[in-house]
């Protein structure tokens, strides 16, 4: 089959020039449309982690449910400090000194003594201090097991009454040897102070006449 060149059109006429224009309006179609679909395919891809999550009606919760339904934890309660009264701990320190000579033992320069002038005036003042004690406080153990024995220290014990010591692996209840009781103040019988007392005097200077 021979084609005769010479009959091609040299210049374009209206209907040529609707074909070419519709051709492009078609490809520029197909693009569009693949873009649309790619783009829905991709949405659709990260919509499939959500659709995962959400549980099926009847079936047992997932993991990834249970997670998003846990309360957060609640934060720490914040620590307040209470601002110490110096009075009580100053009239203590005044009943040690006038029943034991404590601050004048502690003030002392000990090293020019011997051992058994130490030991002499160390009886004294244990003396003078256990008798305030016994007086003005009521002590008592924070354990009443014997000590050396075996105890178990509970879920939730109170860290202020028991310390742990030792290697310590794991959650309570623990067990272990009592080494020390403790001791607890369940009682404070100060004596009232009267107006205008000055508790920062722990012992008046005397001068003899």
């Amino acid at each position: 089959m021979n084609i005769d060149f010479s009959r091609l059109p040299e210049t374009l006429d209206a209907l040529h020039l609707i074909l070419g224009i519709s051709a492009i309006v078609l490809l520029f179609l197909q693009v569009l449309t693949l873009t649309f679909t790619v783009l829905a395919l991709l949405r659709q891809s990260t919509k499939t982690p959500q659709a995962l999550a959400k549980p099926v009606e009847g079936s047992p919760p997932s993991a990834i449910t249970e997670r998003r339904e846990e309360k957060p934890t609640p934060p720490p309660k914040p620590i307040v400090l209470r601002e110490p009264t110096p009075d009580a701990a100053l009239q203590l320190l005044s009943l040690l000194q006038s029943e034991a000579r404590l601050l004048d033992f502690l003030k002392e320069d000990i090293s020019a003594y011997a051992d058994s002038e130490v030991g002499a005036a160390a009886r004294i003042v244990h003396e003078g201090c256990r008798k305030v004690i016994e007086q003005h406080f009521d002590i008592a153990p924070v354990r009443t097991e014997e000590e050396g024995s075996r105890i178990t220290v509970p879920k939730g014990f109170d860290p202020a009454e028991i310390r742990l010591t030792g290697h310590i692996v794991g959650n309570p209840p623990f067990s272990g040897v009592l080494v020390h009781r403790g001791w607890r103040a369940a009682k404070v019988k100060l004596p009232q102070l009267s107006e205008g007392h000055k508790v920062d005097i722990l012992a008046p200077a005397e001068v003899e006449l």
